[in-house]
């Protein structure tokens, strides 16, 4: 049995499908979990994120890698916006 670790949160759903995307790509396996609560309408979110990106312990590197590479597109991508 495979140990699965969180290797990132994910802020939104966008940067979830980015981040599915690139590990797929790479043949990463993945699993996605949104922290969306429907019965408090998304009231935790600002606090803990959209959701989480798990991967078996053997792809931490690259995956941890991966994961900071679309964030930090996301981020720069935001403050382009904003400027």
């Amino acid at each position: 049995m495979t140990d699965w670790i969180q290797v990132g949160v994910i802020e939104n759903r966008f940067e979830g499908d980015r981040i599915a995307q690139v590990l797929e790509e790479r043949g990463i396996p993945y699993m996605i979990t949104s922290f969306l609560d429907t019965a408090y309408d998304g009231l935790y979110l600002p606090q803990k994120g959209w959701g989480k990106v798990m991967v078996p312990e053997a792809f931490r590197g690259p995956a941890e890698q991966m994961v900071a590479e679309v964030k930090k597109f996301y981020q720069e991508e935001a403050k382009d916006e904003t400027e």
